[in-house]
């Protein structure tokens, strides 16, 4: 069809009104399914740090026994997708050697130490202040953007920057900072999560242009298990003769908690944007406290649900003012 080719403007003039009014419904339905699948992702991450937190309650299991769990029941998936995507198809490049020694890199850090600090991390803190720190890596993206690569930040991110910074600052009012205390380490390691995540999306918008999204995703995660699995060999531990109800757990993290989500999100931006993307995802330490209130029996008092807040509405704004 030669409008195709068009400009929009062009595309309109050229379309009969059935086939503009069938073109806009396919818009609206096309976004609609980006939100959900954005926002069902959001959700389903959001649940990982209170499984985290049930296997630690229930089984005293160590962190890095539960992600080789999480890693070891997600990479059957990510071979499989991996696979299938191997070949460059529209306008995607194969991917190079150059591209696949930093994918793996990225993959390392983003995934396999992120998680491993962000896991440790959560035995010393609740799953909603894990969450409200892990949030923030939106304004770690725009630092080191504006450090690495020169980037300008708009007045209005660097207000939306000192907002959350502020929200985490009221959300930390009354802990213990003193030096040695569990509160502290969680709270670094957890931040240091957050950080090492940030150079795995800086170098996803950097890559997925390229190589499209489903191959960076798969690739990057396929060097996360492969580390980790490693990780979990040389430590001398073991996956196999686990209580069964410990498998469930690593089951729920790998598959509902990582694959599912991971492509639903990586799905829905390419539908909506990363822009939108990045506002709905403002659900998930939302929906992280309520659900460790109802499952855990933890919650926020006064002034670090008002610090949250705060957080979330930079993280917002950030989002809108891309």
């Amino acid at each position: 069809m030669k409008w195709l080719n068009l400009p929009l403007s062009g595309q309109l003039k050229a379309m009969t009104p059935a086939q503009i009014s069938e073109a806009e419904a396919a818009a609206t339905r096309n976004r609609l399914i980006g939100l959900l699948l954005t926002l069902g992702g959001a959700v389903m991450f959001s649940c990982k740090a209170i499984v985290i937190k049930l296997s630690y309650l229930d089984y005293g299991v160590s962190s890095i026994v539960l992600l080789g769990l999480r890693m070891g029941f997600a990479l059957p998936f990510f071979l499989t997708i991996g696979y299938l995507k191997r070949g460059k198809t529209g306008n995607q490049q194969s991917v190079s050697p150059r591209a696949f020694g930093v994918i793996m890199l990225l993959g390392i850090c983003g995934y396999y130490l992120a998680s491993y600090t962000d896991f440790l991390g959560l035995q010393y803190l609740s799953a909603g202040m894990e969450r409200l720190i892990l949030f923030c890596y939106p304004t770690m993206v725009l630092l080191i953007q504006r450090v690495a690569f020169k980037t300008p930040i708009k007045p209005v991110q660097w207000v939306a920057t000192i907002i959350c910074y502020v929200g985490i600052g009221l959300a930390f009012s009354g802990s213990d900072f003193s030096l040695g205390d569990k509160f502290s380490l969680g709270a670094g390691l957890v931040f240091l999560s957050a950080l090492l995540y940030s150079f795995y999306v800086i170098g996803s918008g950097k890559l997925t242009p390229v190589i499209g999204s489903i191959r960076y995703t798969s690739l990057a995660m396929l060097a996360a298990c492969a580390v980790v699995l490693l990780h979990v060999l040389l430590s001398g531990n073991t996956l196999l003769g686990l209580p069964w109800g410990l498998y469930g757990y690593g089951i729920m993290l790998g598959v509902f908690c990582t694959v599912i989500p991971g492509y639903m999100v990586t799905e829905g931006i390419r539908r909506i944007g990363a822009n939108d993307a990045a506002i709905l995802g403002a659900v998930g330490p939302v929906a992280t406290i309520v659900l460790e209130f109802f499952i855990l029996g933890e919650y926020l008092n006064l002034v670090q649900a008002l610090g949250a807040g705060l957080v979330i509405l930079g993280v917002v704004i950030i989002g809108r003012s891309k």
